[in-house]
């Protein structure tokens, strides 16, 4: 049950996220950016954490559970190190992350060939 609840939950903040794409003007960077926001706000005001362990991967593994983990990095660089943590937490608890889409990006354009859209 608990994949079933993670395939809908992460289906319709997907579909929600196309709709915004398909009824404003708005381009896929920025929408990208709202959702990374958007996380990280929820984060702050405590409401994410409850959803995600409601949803589960569902919840955690689109660019709102992104924001999340930013806000939790900053939340605790800055219990442990101060105002220096607020700058280097976020990138602390994200970096596994990054670093995979990285290299996987980098290794998927090796073995696409992408090019440039005329």
């Amino acid at each position: 049950m608990d994949y079933v609840k993670a395939f809908l939950v992460g289906g319709i903040i997907c579909g929600l996220v196309q709709i915004l794409l398909d009824k404003t003007k708005m381009l896929p960077g920025r929408v990208m950016v709202t959702l990374v926001v958007t996380g990280t706000i929820l984060g702050f005001l405590g409401l994410y954490e409850p959803f995600a362990k409601w949803a589960g991967a569902g919840a955690t593994v689109p660019l709102l559970g992104f924001g999340n983990t930013l806000w939790k990095g900053v939340k605790e660089g800055l219990q442990s190190e101060g105002l220096l943590g607020v700058f280097k937490g976020g990138f602390t608890s994200s970096a596994a992350g990054i670093c995979g889409a990285l290299i996987f990006g980098y290794f998927g354009s090796l073995v696409f060939k992408p090019k440039m859209k005329a």
